[in-house]
C-alpha cells in the first residue's frame, strides 16, 4: 500500500482508532462477515477490470469502523487514502483542493458525509459520475466557469444518518453497506487482538466481561480495554484478569449492560421529570444538557436496542424493562 496521505481535513482523532490497533486487510478485520466479504468481492472485480471501485457508502451507529473498514479498502487497492470531514468543506475552493490533489484510483474518505453543505453536494454530483469538477470563480459580472478534469477515484463516504442524506447523492454511491452491532464473540475477539498487539496479557473471562459492557461497539471495546489496562498496570502486574476487570469497570461507572452515567441520567430524567415520558427530545436534551444529536447518535440507539426505551410519535418512553434494570418500580 502507498503511504497514506492526511489533507487538512482530517477527521477528528476521537472518530478513528488508534493506529497500533486498526487492522489493515479485510483478513484481520473481526465482524461485519457480510459486508466484509461482499466488499472483498468488490474489490477484487474492480482490480480484474483494471478500473477503480464504485464509490462507497458505509453507515451504521458510530465506532462499528466505518473508518477502519476506509482504510483497509485502499490498503486492499494498493491506493493513497485522503481523508475529509463533511463539515469541513465549506468552499468550493475547499472541495476542488480535496480532488485536484488526488492521484488515479486513490480513495477519498469523508467522514460524516451527511453534515456537508447541500450546494457542495451538488458540485460533488459530477465529480462522482464523471470524474469533473466544474467551479464557478469571480464575482458580479466577472464570473466564468471553470471545468478541471479529475482523475477516476472512489469515494467513501461514512455517516450515521443515512437518511439525513438527499436521494441524489445516496444514489451515486454504487455500493452501500450498513455496519450492524457486534455479537459478544465478536468483540471479545477484538479486544484480545487489542491485547495481543498492545503485548497485553488478558485472561479470557475479563476478556468476555469487556465485551459483554462494550454496547456492541468496537470503539468503546478498545476504549475501555485501555482503561483496564491501566488499572492492571497499576495495582495487578499489567495482567487484566476477572478481579481487576470488574474494579476497574466500576470505578469508570460502567454497568453489566454497559451503560454509564449519561445513560442512567437519560432514563432517570424521563421517569423522573417526565414521569416515564412520552418525552419529546428537545425537552430531553434540555433536561440533560446533552445535544440533541448527541442523543440521538450515541446513546440512543443502544437504549432502542437493548429495549430500555422505545420511540412513539409523541417522544421517548421509558420500558417496563428500563425500570427493572434501574431498580424502579412503575407506578401505574
Amino acid at each position: 500500500m502507498k503511504e497514506s496521505v492526511i489533507t487538512n481535513y482530517d477527521i477528528e482523532d476521537d472518530n478513528v482508532l488508534d493506529n497500533t490497533i486498526r487492522p489493515e486487510t479485510i483478513e484481520e478485520y473481526v465482524g461485519q462477515t457480510d459486508v466484509k466479504e461482499n466488499i472483498k468481492v468488490f474489490i477484487e472485480a474492480a482490480k480484474i477490470r483494471n478500473e477503480p471501485l464504485d464509490h462507497v457508502l458505509l453507515y451504521g451507529p458510530p465506532g462499528l469502523g466505518k473508518t477502519t473498514l476506509a482504510f483497509i479498502i485502499a490498503n486492499e487497492l494498493g491506493v493513497n487514502i485522503k481523508t475529509a470531514s463533511g463539515p469541513s468543506i465549506e468552499k468550493s475552493g475547499d472541495l476542488a483542493a480535496i480532488l485536484s490533489s488526488l492521484e488515479p484510483g486513490d480513495v477519498l474518505f469523508i467522514d460524516e458525509i451527511h453534515r456537508m453543505p447541500r450546494y457542495i453536494e451538488e458540485i460533488l454530483y459530477p465529480a462522482m459520475e464523471d470524474y469533473s469538477l466544474d467551479i464557478i470563480v469571480g464575482s458580479d459580472d466577472n464570473t466564468r466557469n471553470i471545468r478541471i478534469d479529475l482523475p477516476p477515484f472512489t469515494l467513501v463516504g461514512a455517516t450515521t444518518r443515512a437518511g439525513d442524506l438527499s436521494s441524489p447523492l445516496r444514489d451515486r454511491f454504487g455500493i452501500t453497506s450498513k455496519l450492524e452491532y457486534y455479537t459478544i464473540e465478536e468483540l471479545t475477539a477484538i479486544v484480545k487482538r487489542t491485547a495481543r498487539v498492545l503485548d497485553v496479557s488478558i485472561e479470557e473471562d475479563a476478556a468476555v466481561e469487556l465485551a459483554k459492557r462494550s454496547r456492541g461497539t468496537p470503539r468503546i471495546a478498545n476504549r475501555l480495554f485501555k482503561r483496564v489496562r491501566d488499572f492492571a498496570i497499576v495495582e495487578n502486574n499489567g495482567n487484566i484478569d476477572m478481579k481487576i476487570c470488574n474494579k476497574a469497570l466500576k470505578r469508570l461507572k460502567v454497568d453489566e449492560l454497559g451503560l454509564d452515567n449519561t445513560d442512567h441520567e437519560l432514563l432517570l430524567a424521563i421517569i423522573n421529570r417526565f414521569n416515564g415520558g412520552p418525552v419529546g427530545i428537545e425537552a430531553l436534551s434540555s433536561s440533560i444538557g446533552e445535544e440533541v444529536t448527541t442523543i440521538e447518535d450515541v446513546y440512543e440507539p443502544y437504549l432502542l436496542q437493548t429495549g430500555l426505551l422505545k420511540r412513539t410519535a409523541r417522544g421517548r418512553v421509558v420500558t417496563p424493562k428500563g425500570y427493572e434494570i434501574l431498580g424502579i418500580e412503575k407506578t401505574k
